[in-house]
């Protein structure tokens, strides 16, 4: 930005408009800048901000990073790393390598993943290279002198996607040291950084109030069930939550059977249900929408689209293992349900197409409290992905944007367009969009409003801000203090606005000549929650809000319908059809003759192989085609609204500020690269061949002494 504003200093005013987009990232070019001298002390800072944030006057306690509680592996790369090249740069390999394992435990996007890591590899000069698959991960050090192979199964967490993001920025940004960093990331792994309401839903037992509601929710609203089958679906939703808490305690191989097992007694309960005599459950209830609604929590539609959207991205191995991995994975969970309904029922296939009439009974589109219905599945799919409660509203409003286009658009076409799949491909591509343009803006919002709270508590601003941001200021100390006792919030975040008031009093004493002051130590607590508030300050994860939006949106029943249509083979009916036969020997008698023709009984259940493409492949484009489209707005945006009438930016400082924002948007948008990400590029090779001579490095030994041979010959 720096370079844009260098062409535009003789304007003397700021032609910011009104409009919310705009505003964002125009205060987001003001926080970048406002930041760096604060945290630089550069000649650019007036008399307002402080020329260091008060981190840079805290004396911490010398806590170093215990090496001893690595994996054994792990530890002994690191010793021999640590010999060749030092313990700063050994424990920056083994902070990048953690990052990497737990962003994938998280189940973060691969592409984006890969982002962070090579912005930690070119900031820190790692000799480090990395295969991302689909469970495996291959970590190849030192130009391969070792290497580490690690199978990490992954679970959704969108907490952890957002707090070990913002722990790799803070070091990437130079905001924490390494020991900070590896430390930090202990203490979140232990649950030291997490409200207490989300450790009780983090892991079992307190996990199993979540299925029951999943299971119900879904089952009316995505599957064509009434309110019996809501409560029956709340019925297997539990019995699969204890299945699953019951083989996870017994753990080793007993693990490999949860989707089996999980099936079964899904279809166990609702065939006994469809079985009973019951009035009004007996013979009435829509089977599909019980077992699609319960096995809704396992089956990873997520997948599907991130697979595509790998082979769009030209990660083709990655996406086409994913792909065949979860197709297996539903395909399991299905032959499972049907075992159980096997198990309590004489016809199985019968049962399954006489249920099918049961379903679809309620018209949502006319229904009132359909968008309610919707918000509490989408509660329980944050939930489930353990997003924090007290960001529940961001995460649910993301949601409702990408679902109301989405069903809105289809209602539209579903008409028009009924003998063809375009009003599908078209409501998906639209709700993706919708899904992230709004949660582009909603992040950089939050982000910016959040800037105040932290310059204020972080010191990183001297006085009072303009009325606009004592007013954001003032609304993030009430939320904060708010969540708090409602129980949603952490507790630390309380702590330190406390604590902020000591630590503003103690920088006055130490900064007046006249008082005996002259350093401002923390306690143990105390650094641990300052460091805490130094983390939360980085920005917001774009992904770890909007995963939960794409799992909403994505296809993960289809493919199970799938499955039980080759499980279930649809049933046929028979149509005669009368057929003229031609002229017969050089006469006008004509013959005709009468052939039955077999067609399929359910056509729309036959289609379900090229609904489920459509889908995937329309949601991976709207991803796609919603960040491109972030993407050139951000920069339009910046260009036409966002000047500052500031004439002592150097060249150097430009290119910074330059390098510093396409950083930052690398770690948003699949498609953007900077020079050090781009292995063609000339400027690149020309800075990392330069860095190493200035080194003293050669990376190919090999050559190395060949030119020494030459040179003597």
């Amino acid at each position: 930005l720096g370079f844009i504003n260098r062409l535009h200093t003789h304007h003397k005013k700021s032609r910011l408009q009104s409009c919310a987009f705009s505003l964002a990232y125009c205060v987001d070019t003001e926080r970048i800048m406002g930041s760096n001298d604060a945290e630089k002390g550069s000649s650019r800072s007036d008399k307002r901000t402080y020329t260091q944030s008060i981190r840079q006057k805290v004396t911490f306690e010398k806590r170093r990073f215990d090496v001893k509680t690595l994996p054994a592996d792990l530890h002994r790369v690191y010793k021999k790393v640590e010999i060749e090249r030092g313990e700063e740069y050994a424990l920056t390999v083994v902070f990048t390598i953690r990052t990497a394992i737990e962003l994938h435990r998280a189940w973060h996007n691969t592409l984006l993943t890969a982002k962070i890591l090579q912005q930690l590899k070119d900031k820190y000069k790692l000799h480090l290279a990395w295969e991302l698959g689909v469970v495996k991960l291959k970590f190849h050090i030192e130009d391969g002198l070792y290497e580490l192979q690690y199978k990490v199964p992954y679970d959704y967490d969108s907490e952890f996607q957002d707090l070990y993001m913002r722990i790799a920025i803070a070091y990437l940004d130079e905001h924490i040291t390494v020991h900070q960093g590896l430390i930090y990331q202990d203490e979140t792994k232990a649950g030291k950084h997490t409200a207490k309401t989300g450790l009780f839903i983090r892991t079992f037992p307190g996990r199993l109030v979540v299925y029951p509601f999943e299971a119900a929710t879904c089952a009316v609203i995505f599957f064509g069930g009434d309110w019996v089958d809501f409560g029956i679906a709340a019925i297997t939703g539990l019995a699969s939550g204890l299945v699953e808490y019951l083989l996870v305690t017994i753990g080793g191989s007993a693990t490999l059977l949860v989707d089996v097992l999980v099936g079964v007694s899904t279809g166990v309960i609702g065939g006994l249900f469809f079985d009973s005599n019951i009035d009004g459950i007996g013979g009435q209830l829509c089977l599909p929408s019980i077992f699609l609604g319960t096995l809704y929590w396992y089956f990873y539609g997520t997948a599907f689209v991130l697979g595509i959207l790998e082979i769009i991205s030209g990660e083709l191995q990655t996406g086409v293992v994913r792909f065949l991995a979860v197709a297996v994975k539903t395909f399991i969970l299905s032959l499972g349900t049907s075992f159980g309904m096997q198990l309590v029922l004489d016809s199985p296939k019968e049962v399954w197409f006489d249920t099918v009439g049961n379903c679809g009974t309620i018209d949502l589109s006319v229904q009132w409290w359909r968008i309610p219905l919707y918000l509490a599945c989408s509660a329980s799919a944050l939930a489930q992905y353990r997003f924090p409660h007290v960001d529940y509203w961001r995460g649910l409003s993301v949601q409702l944007v990408g679902y109301e286009v989405q069903f809105q658009i289809f209602q539209a076409l579903m008409k028009r367009q009924s003998r063809d799949f375009l009003d599908t491909a078209s409501s998906n591509t639209a709700g993706a969009i919708a899904a992230v343009v709004f949660a582009s803006i909603l992040q950089r919002t939050v982000d910016n409003v959040a800037y105040y709270y932290h310059a204020r508590v972080l010191q990183r601003h001297k006085g009072k801000f303009s009325p606009f941001g004592e007013f954001c200021y003032k609304m993030s100390e009430i939320y904060i203090r708010i969540t708090n006792c409602l129980g949603f919030g952490k507790k630390n975040d309380v702590v330190y606005l406390r604590m902020a008031a000591k630590l503003k009093e103690q920088r006055e004493e130490m900064e007046n000549p006249s008082h005996s002051r002259t350093e401002i130590m923390l306690t143990l607590e105390e650094e641990m929650v300052f460091i805490e508030a130094i983390v939360q300050a980085e920005d917001l994860n774009i992904w770890a809000l909007l995963m939960p939006t794409v799992y909403q949106l994505v296809p993960g029943s289809l493919i199970a319908r799938l499955w039980f249509n080759v499980i279930f083979p649809p049933l046929l009916s028979t149509e005669e059809t009368t057929i003229v036969s031609d002229v017969i020997d050089g006469t006008n008698n004509f013959s005709s003759f009468t052939i039955p023709l077999v067609t399929p009984f359910q056509n729309d259940e036959v289609n379900i192989g090229a609904a489920l493409l459509v889908v995937a492949a329309s949601l991976a484009l709207g991803l796609l085609i919603g960040f491109v489209i972030v993407e050139q707005a951000t920069l339009f945006l910046k260009k036409v609204f966002c000047r500052k009438t500031d004439d002592n930016l150097t060249a150097s400082e430009s290119r910074l500020e330059r390098q510093k924002s396409e950083r930052k948007d690398a770690r948003h948008f699949f498609s953007h690269t900077i020079n050090e990400n781009n292995f063609e590029s000339v400027e690149a090779l020309s800075e990392s061949s330069q860095d190493d001579e200035e080194n003293g490095f050669n990376e190919n030994p090999m050559a190395e002494q060949a030119q020494k041979e030459v040179h003597f010959e």
